[in-house]
């Protein structure tokens, strides 16, 4: 169809009739489109108060990287041992800059096999081109931040300290995505000329041993051992000296992450309730712990974060973030902004529709510390961010911390990290089934 002029000089006629859009654009000209349409009474409809409140730790801050998914992670497990140590209050965190490290230096081997195994394809081919697209990037998910630590370990966060590059990666992105994309053409044109597999493996020995050169320029380098020292709240000294990583874990981390599932929903037609999933080209340790995903209803889901929530355990999970929410008044709320009175159109496309539509994906992961429950039934969730507690000289909700109503829940949030034990037998047993796979340009892959 030709738009003509005289369409739009229809559509300008019809706008004119519109009063309420012209006050609208008269506020929204000035003030922009979420200042001038926020609603104060869904503010005021979820106040910070919680009937299960588990957590109350001072929150991190991830700057300008996309480490969400680990900082969330890392945020459980130092809680755990917060607990487990009797540490003072506020006086403990994992090094998020050490698991950075290994996650730059694996993703880059996951993408050097991938490169490998398509080098016979064109670079036009869609696989090809969505890996050289992005080489590797900060994202990831439950399963990839688990795989990290079962692997590497962590250590305490003065171990191995920020550094301007973990705070702010889009320089280190750059440099590594450029230098990754050099070992593409030559991996890919090895493989094409049918180089013995020992020339193919040192090559890419050789590749990893710049990546590492890289990613410790950038990063640092970890430490081999570490020296645990602390002061627990009966004042009590404690000392530990010459661990590594792997043993600190070992020794200090009084939880398995391997009793944990992610578990999501997603309401879709191709993705039945009560079966495993499973993503191409979504994991990043070779032969580590691969990306999985229960999928079930949204009251399963709920139900089985406030079992854990009532354990006194916080819950990993992963939502769309930006989706209706304030970043200084900490609150994510269905109707917050009236965005339908001040434009005078409906947005009907429920949560499955927003999913394959790509309007609505997990962009960020959190950590759920509380609930408010009336009768039984959740109301509001309390939400640990990792943004830190001010931005710019203004605060970040309530000292970090946000508010999030159940009926955003139930549109926005897609999976949580659960106790495998609080599954039900039925879903137990769909956890023994072989996984579906997704393709890799499904909307979930962590790592699009």
């Amino acid at each position: 169809m030709e738009l003509s002029l005289a369409d739009l000089a229809h559509m300008r006629s019809e706008y004119e009739k519109k009063t309420a859009q012209h006050v609208a654009q008269r506020a929204v000209t000035k003030n922009g489109i979420l200042e001038s349409t926020q609603n104060i009474e869904v503010i005021e409809a979820n106040p910070f108060v919680f009937s299960v409140d588990v957590d109350s730790e001072a929150v991190a801050n991830q700057n300008q990287s996309g480490r969400c998914w680990m900082f969330a992670c890392l945020n459980l497990l130092r809680l755990h041992i917060e607990k487990s140590l009797k540490l003072p209050h506020g006086s403990f965190q994992l090094s998020q800059n050490y698991t950075f490290f290994y996650d730059k230096i694996e993703k880059s081997n996951f993408f050097h096999q991938a490169i490998i195994d398509t080098a016979l394809d064109e670079l036009s081919d869609r696989k090809v081109t969505f890996l050289l697209q992005t080489p590797q990037q900060d994202g990831g998910d439950w399963d990839i931040i688990t795989a990290i630590v079962k692997k590497y370990g962590v250590i305490p966060k003065t171990a191995m300290e920020e550094t301007s590059a973990s705070i702010n990666s889009a320089e280190l992105d750059t440099v590594l995505n450029r230098k990754l994309r050099q070992d593409a053409l030559e991996l890919r044109d090895l493989v094409r000329k049918q180089a013995p597999d020992e020339d193919i493996t040192a090559t890419r020995k050789r590749m990893l041993g710049e990546v590492y050169q890289i990613v410790s320029v950038a990063l640092g380098t970890p430490p081999e051992t570490i020296d645990f020292e602390y002061r627990d709240t009966d004042k009590a000294y404690h000392a530990d000296f010459g661990l590594t990583p792997k043993e600190f874990y070992d020794k200090y981390v009084p939880i398995d992450l391997d009793d944990y599932i992610g578990v999501i929903n997603v309401p879709i037609d191709s993705m039945p309730y009560g079966k495993v999933y499973g993503i191409d080209l979504s994991n990043e340790i070779i032969k580590g712990r691969p990306n999985r995903y229960l999928n079930v209803d949204m009251e399963t889901l709920k139900n089985l974060a406030i079992q854990q929530l009532k354990d006194g355990e916080p819950v990993w999970f992963g939502c769309d973030v930006l989706q209706s929410s304030d970043i200084h008044k900490g609150v994510m709320a269905m109707g917050l902004y009236g965005l339908e009175e001040a434009f005078g159109i409906k947005f009907t496309m429920d949560k499955g529709q927003r999913f394959l539509s790509r309007e609505s994906l997990p962009t960020h992961a959190m950590m759920l510390g509380g609930v408010d429950l009336v009768d039984g039934k959740p109301v509001r969730w309390k939400v640990e961010n990792s943004w830190g507690a001010d931005v710019n000289g203004k605060k970040v909700g309530n000292n970090g911390y946000f508010v999030m109503s159940d009926d955003w829940m139930d549109q926005y949030t897609f999976e949580v990290a659960i106790r495998k034990d609080l599954l039900s037998p039925e879903l137990q047993k769909a956890l023994d089934s072989e996984p579906e796979m997704m393709p890799y340009w499904t909307t979930f892959n962590p790592l699009l």
